[in-house]
């Protein structure tokens, strides 16, 4: 508390002792202040807020006859222990003002909390299965590389490459990276003006959005889909066109040559994990170019794709410029990193960038150069090499198990290689409510509604992902599942 600022702006009018002790009983009662440490001597707080120490000094001897503060010889004064939980304060001090607080409601334009959102829980490490998508089992994570990437990024001369702010420029290392390693494997062959690294796929779809989209603008989407594309969409008041699935991916009719922009997820869609044919995507591609139409194709998990011999991204055919293309190393490297890729035109990149600065600059120069070295020292490569080998020992263990106990559920084949399963239980059933019962068991799912993005959604969808989950759990993982299921059914 002795380094903490009490920032009082004194009313002319009122007493000073009044104007203080106030400001410190909202400070404790809104939890703000240290309850391990003494409140600053009543010399040094006087100096702070130039006022006599004498008017410190009646303050505390106040608050100490309220019960705010406790008085310990040659300590100092400390809140209460009364006091020290924020949540369990009858706070009638402080609510009696409410009526003169800004109720900062009426002043949104924009209430996003409101949107749904795709749901996990902060502590899914401490339950024996986690079925939860978007996860690394950490354990096999290549620490020791990472750790002498970071050590080169720190060293004397490494503090040169990412030490200063670079404006709106990435880092040209970890570009040239992504344009000669990462893009190539896709069938994506960029220049460096048509690559901007991004904090992610969300941040990639909010700039895009941010760029192109109005009231005016009608974009199609995959429905189920990817629930937080639908909200940024939404957010910029774009006219929104719910198309549906078959076994090839987005069904291509009339109603997509209305749209000015078409999202998709075609390598694995989300959240079934279904691959688009090469046949639907010539169909879609020859749509865009005859209807004067944009696709963003996102290919959020390509880098963990387990098939020998996938199909190429649809920006390796992109002859127009129509495809706007974005990635990410979230699923293969760390969620936590948050770095991802934009490729396109150079024109729209170019207002990207311009956007970006604006927005938070680019990302962290010192991840972006660690990642680069990451990726030129081989690691990343051999990392990959491991994470497949993992993953395809999961997906098989993962099909056994479910054709074992539970037969019937899969709604799609698991051919394309994606690290989740799409499910679907009797329609009787509430998966919000099957999640919340099989959690007590130590069985953590995610309930499918949040992905149909209508407002009547089925409720008999779940989504099971095994990138988390070490691969021996696997098997009764499922069959707890299956008891849980059984008391569901006879009930």
């Amino acid at each position: 508390m002795n380094e903490h600022y009490l920032n009082i702006p004194f009313e002319e009018g009122r007493p000073l002792q009044q104007q203080i002790q106030e400001r410190l009983v909202d400070a404790i009662l809104g939890g703000h202040l240290p309850v391990a440490e003494p409140l600053p001597s009543s010399r040094k707080l006087a100096e702070q807020l130039k006022v006599s120490r004498n008017t410190i000094v009646l303050v505390y001897e106040r608050m100490v006859d309220a019960g705010y503060l406790q008085s310990s010889k040659r300590r100092g004064y400390f809140i209460s222990p009364a006091f020290h939980d924020p949540d369990q304060i009858n706070v009638q001090d402080k609510s009696s003002r409410d009526g003169d607080s800004q109720k900062w409601s009426d002043r949104f334009k924009l209430q996003p909390s409101k949107y749904q959102t795709i749901v996990k829980p902060n502590q899914w490490q401490q339950y024996e299965y986690p079925f939860i998508y978007g996860q690394i089992q950490q354990e096999y994570f290549p620490i020791e590389h990472w750790r002498e990437c970071a050590r080169r990024t720190l060293s004397t001369t490494g503090l040169t490459d990412w030490l200063h702010d670079r404006v709106d420029i990435d880092d040209p290392m970890l570009v040239e990276q992504l344009r000669t390693r990462i893009l190539p494997k896709r069938g994506i062959y960029a220049g460096p003006g048509e690559i901007l690294v991004t904090m992610g796929t969300q941040n990639s779809l909010y700039l895009l959005a941010n760029l192109l989209f109005d009231r005016h603008s009608r974009v199609a989407l995959e429905n189920p889909g990817y629930r937080e594309a639908h909200s940024i969409f939404r957010s910029f008041n774009a006219d929104l066109v719910l198309q549906p699935l078959d076994q090839e991916g987005i069904m291509v009719d009339e109603k997509l040559r209305t749209c000015d922009y078409i999202y998709i997820t075609p390598s694995h869609q989300v959240p079934t994990g279904v691959e688009m044919s090469r046949r639907r995507r010539a169909e879609l591609v020859e749509l865009a170019r005859s209807s004067n139409t944009i696709l963003i194709e996102d290919d959020y998990d390509a880098e963990i794709s387990m098939q020998e011999n996938p199909i190429p991204a649809m920006k390796a055919d992109d002859r127009d410029n129509r495809i706007v293309y974005l990635g990410s190393l979230s699923k293969s490297m760390s969620p936590g990193l948050r770095i991802g890729f934009m490729v396109a035109d150079e024109q729209l990149i170019a207002e990207a960038r311009v956007l970006r600065r604006l927005m938070y600059r680019h990302p962290a120069s010192n991840n972006q150069r660690q990642t680069a070295l990451f990726l030129s020292l081989g690691y990343y490569d051999a990392y990959l090499r491991k994470l497949r080998t993992l993953y395809v020992n999961k997906l098989v263990r993962m099909e056994r198990a479910l054709n074992q106990h539970l037969p019937d559920l899969m709604t799609h084949d698991v051919h394309s290689g994606a690290s989740s399963f799409w499910l679907r239980v009797a329609d009787g059933i509430d998966t919000e409510h099957l999640a919340w019962v099989a959690s007590r068991e130590g069985v953590l799912i995610e309930p499918g509604a949040v992905h149909f993005l209508h407002p009547s959604p089925p409720c008999n969808y779940l989504r099971l992902g095994f990138s988390t989950i070490p691969a021996h759990k696997i098997e009764p993982g499922i069959s707890q599942l299956r008891t849980v299921l059984e008391r569901f059914n006879d009930s």
